[in-house]
């Protein structure tokens, strides 16, 4: 038989805490440790993989390159040790889990996911935060939301549970015929959006004029402009409504950028309610179809 190198979740829970508390006192505090402990198991953990895990920059602590590939394995291998031991434990699901959602990205199949968990666990309330991705990195980061979908404007970064890529499309309603010469009547959500961007950038590219005549921070308001042929529009295949057509290239409609969007959360300050959750949203985005593409972690 070969020797296995089997690598214990309590180091590596210990290893997520430092890179996402930011130091090996806090991690020790929320873990219940002394910091000299803490060292000790990241200089085991980093014995198990034969690698430099941490490095010291300034007064913060950062995974080198072969820490930010544990991260990824660690963060699965620790959420799917709690939800095992949850289940046999029958774990109380209940409290309050503050869920960002972005307003620039359909999440159609994830609200229906928080939908069938709300009437799975009654005891659980959600609040469901919908702004820009950039916004819901921010409030993330200071812990005013415990789980985000948003999307990813680097490869790799802090928090990051799953990930997949998304291809917006053009969308107008069925009556509409663009018009030569005139510039194309855009809507659009507020400035910072990451579809706004990539519209004005792919109509800017061919050298073709543009005008915003619909801002909505909403999807809704979007779609509605959108169907009644006052404004076209980026979506997604999923929010394309009855009513609505995609624009082709053909049409002087070019390809937009696809979009990487992200699961977000924070291990270490995860509830039992919110661990279940992070679980159902996961098995619902590596289910979707053809509009997504998941991506290795």
């Amino acid at each position: 038989m070969p020797a296995f190198t089997n690598l214990p979740t309590d180091l590596l829970r210990t290893f997520i805490a430092v890179v996402e508390l930011g130091g090996h006192s806090k991690a020790g505090a929320l873990l219940g440790r002394s910091q000299p402990a803490v060292s000790l198991q990241i200089q085991r953990l980093e014995e198990l993989v034969r690698a430099p895990l941490l490095s010291q920059e300034g007064r913060s602590i950062q995974p080198t390159q072969a820490g930010e590939a544990l991260l990824s394995y660690a963060r699965e291998m620790v959420r799917i040790n709690d939800e095992a031991v949850a289940y046999f434990h029958r774990a109380t699901i209940a409290g309050v889990l503050r869920i960002g959602l972005p307003t620039d990205y359909a999440v159609s199949f994830l609200q229906d996911t928080l939908t069938a968990f709300l009437s799975s666990h009654p005891e659980v309330e959600l609040e469901i935060y919908c702004d820009l991705s950039r916004e819901l990195h921010r409030l993330l980061r200071a812990e005013e939301l415990d789980v985000i979908i948003a999307t990813m404007p680097q490869p790799r970064m802090p928090y990051l549970s799953r990930a997949w890529v998304e291809q917006p499309i053009w969308a107008a309603s069925e009556s509409f015929r663009p018009v030569e010469n005139m510039p194309v009547p855009l809507g659009a959500h507020l400035e910072g959006c990451d579809y706004r961007a990539r519209m004005i950038g792919a109509l800017e590219q061919q050298g073709r004029r543009w005008r915003i005549v619909y801002t909505s921070p909403g999807i809704s308001g979007l779609q509605n402009a959108v169907a009644s042929g006052l404004c076209v529009t980026a979506l997604t295949q999923a929010t394309l409504l009855p009513g609505m057509r995609q624009l082709t290239e053909a049409e002087g409609f070019p390809v937009l950028d696809p979009l990487r969007i992200g699961l977000f959360y924070k291990h270490p300050r995860l509830t039992a309610s919110g661990l279940q959750l992070v679980s159902d949203l996961v098995a619902s985005i590596e289910s979707v179809g053809a509009g997504i593409r998941v991506l290795p972690n």
